[in-house]
């Protein structure tokens, strides 16, 4: 059965001091880093995809991410993570994601591409 377009989730994140440019070396600002950032809104993607489980044998991956970042998130602030699924083509699944903050204010908008794939022939080829 086809995954259909439409599928929506999220998730709410306080951020930590382990989230920070900081703490994941991609600056030296305490506040939300942007791979910390891509990181949950591929984890919103992941939660819209639980709704419509892949048949056995298969998972999706990520293969593209477009990231635009707008606005910095200090330690202590509440983000959350909407993800919707906006296109899907055989196994070619795009996603657009939009980061709020506690003001819902737009923290980041991404779009993450993801590829369905048989999981032990992956895995097999990143063992080469």
């Amino acid at each position: 059965m086809p995954i259909e377009v439409g599928l929506q989730a999220g998730l709410v994140h306080t951020v930590t001091p382990d989230d920070t440019a900081w703490a994941v070396g991609s600056g030296d600002v305490d506040v939300l880093a942007t791979p910390r950032l891509l990181a949950l809104a591929e984890a919103a993607t992941l939660a819209a995809l639980a709704q419509a489980p892949l048949p056995d044998g298969q998972t999706s991956v990520g293969t593209r991410a477009e990231v635009e970042h707008l606005r910095p998130t200090p330690v202590g602030e509440t983000v959350t993570v909407a993800a919707e699924l906006v296109h899907a083509d055989g196994r070619l699944l795009r996603f657009e994601v939009v980061v709020t903050d506690d003001a819902d204010r737009v923290v980041a908008r991404v779009v993450v591409t993801r590829v369905v794939v048989d999981r032990d022939a992956f895995m097999a080829r990143a063992a080469r």
